[in-house]
């Protein structure tokens, strides 16, 4: 088990370059010095926060990441808040955390300021905190809580999901040995800094290796790819949407700024996709502009990275590979057995890098274990050939109709295949005969047109080989142009509603 702390390996990187950000550059030595002013700032005259709760609204920066090790070595624990959420959304996190302390940078401290007053919590700016003095700081245990991040409240409202040093340590070290990170790496983060992908993928692993992390502030697509065209990045790491961005981008390109576009992508070492499914069509296409075929990887706020395709080896498009390192996965039937392969069921997890609870939610921690320790991700998967394919989440992805279970994320891989269709999503609806109906929405492509008998007809063909007698009933919200008005009857049925 790993039990080294984040911010005491800085120390073995001293000289090193650490973080290059809009605010400055610093080299780990800096970082450590600025954190530790934080953290007596934060402390105030006392000698350990004690696990107090620090919600901190802070764009990417250097001084974000001072932030978040200042609150650790502090003795808190870390909260970091979106920062394109409204003050609703601010204001259930901080009050769900119960925070007493609020931290912001001069630009986000009129967002959550006024939250911080109504609730009698410390509110304290970035600024404060960098100009405070160092004090002689708390010896901090690794069993000690470190983060909290909200799930994405896909199934109730967002809960705080608590990991330790320990547990943060575990995710980060699996994540360094699957994709051999070193002190020579240079990754560009263009991810937000409150979800678990920007935080533990992109920003620990890097920092935990003594490599250089460039943060920018959001997404930009000329900027990210005027840096992709730079010979110093090593690493990058998105979300698919992200990824379409850049290929269209690609496209919409002169012949010799796409050339240079494909050596800078050929530079580096890996480039890797997270957070959502990865259609084949975009792998397909970012191989062909970029050489790389992106490396589709599992993970979860609950479990840090749970599986993935290997760094080195066959990557099989629409699969997630395998466990990572120190990770162990089974699927499980309704009826409680362990499934082999071919088989769906539910992904289970147990490992070092579990979470260690949902913050004051008892309940709701006691009801995501099974009885003998395995976390319920509630999300189906099938495996082949010891490796994964997500089928999708069960309270959304899988559509039970017939008698079937259905996975939306298939069928939407198999739509993308229809050439007027530019995007699309699948669910189900509520239906009286089978359960539940197959609906798909649409985006059809510029320039094209589509009509719903058409697409029906088409889509009975393409989908045969799922044997699922319900797929004549796909319905879809058809826009004339990516940016015209929907068919209403469409929409309509598309929620299960009359006109």
């Amino acid at each position: 088990m790993v039990n080294s702390l984040l911010t005491d390996r800085a120390a073995l990187f001293a000289d090193r370059r650490a973080l290059i950000a809009p605010d400055g550059t610093w080299t780990y030595g800096e970082l450590l010095a600025a954190s530790a002013r934080v953290a007596g700032g934060l402390l105030d005259g006392t000698t350990d926060l004690g696990e107090t709760r620090v919600a901190y609204l802070v764009a990417p920066s250097c001084a974000h990441v001072a932030t978040q090790w200042g609150i650790w070595r502090a003795g808190g624990i870390a909260v970091p808040l979106c920062t394109t959420h409204p003050a609703p959304e601010l204001e259930y996190a901080i009050a769900e955390a119960d925070a007493a302390l609020v931290v912001a940078d001069e630009r986000h401290a009129g967002s959550v300021a006024p939250i911080a007053q109504r609730r009698g919590a410390r509110f304290v700016t970035t600024g404060e905190l960098l100009a405070a003095a160092p004090v002689r700081l708390p010896a901090i245990a690794a069993p000690r809580r470190a983060l909290m991040l909200y799930t994405s409240g896909t199934t109730s409202k967002p809960k705080g999901v608590i990991t330790t040093h320990t547990i943060l340590a575990a995710q980060i070290d699996s994540v360094v040995r699957a994709w051999k990170w070193s002190a020579d790496d240079h990754i560009l983060h263009v991810l937000p800094l409150h979800h678990l992908h920007g935080v533990l993928n992109l920003l620990c692993a890097a920092l935990w290796s003594g490599a250089t992390c460039e943060l920018q502030d959001g997404f930009d697509t000329a900027r990210v790819w005027r840096r992709l065209c730079s010979a110093d990045l090593t690493l990058f790491m998105a979300v698919p949407t992200i990824y379409a961005r850049l290929r269209a981008a690609w496209d919409a390109a002169e012949p010799d700024a796409r050339t240079s576009m494909t050596t800078g992508c050929q530079r580096l070492r890996l480039m890797v996709s997270g957070s959502a499914a990865l259609p084949v069509a975009l792998l397909d296409a970012w191989r062909a502009l970029s050489g790389h075929v992106l490396l589709e990887r599992y993970g979860m706020t609950e479990i840090g990275m749970g599986l993935g395709n290997p760094l080195h080896g066959e990557r099989v498009p629409g699969s997630v590979g395998v466990p990572f390192p120190g990770v162990d996965v089974r699927l499980l039937g309704e009826d409680g057995s362990v499934l082999g392969d071919g088989l769906p069921g539910e992904i289970q997890v147990r490992g070092p890098n579990v979470f260690q609870e949902y913050w004051r939610r008892p309940d709701a921690t006691a009801a995501a274990f099974t009885a003998d320790g395995w976390f319920k991700t509630g999300d189906i998967a099938v495996r082949a050939r010891g490796r994964y394919q997500i089928l999708g989440r069960d309270s959304v992805d899988i559509i039970k109709s017939g008698g079937f279970k259905v996975s939306a994320l298939e069928i939407e891989e198999v739509l993308r295949q229809h050439p007027a269709i530019a995007e699309c999503a699948v669910v189900g609806i509520a239906d009286d005969e089978w359960g539940q109906r197959v609906a798909a929405a649409v985006i059809v492509r510029s320039g094209h047109t589509l009509e719903l008998d058409a697409l029906r007809v088409w889509a009975k063909q393409q989908l045969a080989p799922y044997k699922v007698p319900t797929l004549l009933h796909i319905v879809a919200e058809l826009p004339r142009n990516p940016m015209g008005k929907v068919v209403k009857p469409a929409v309509a049925a598309l929620f299960g509603k009359e006109n």
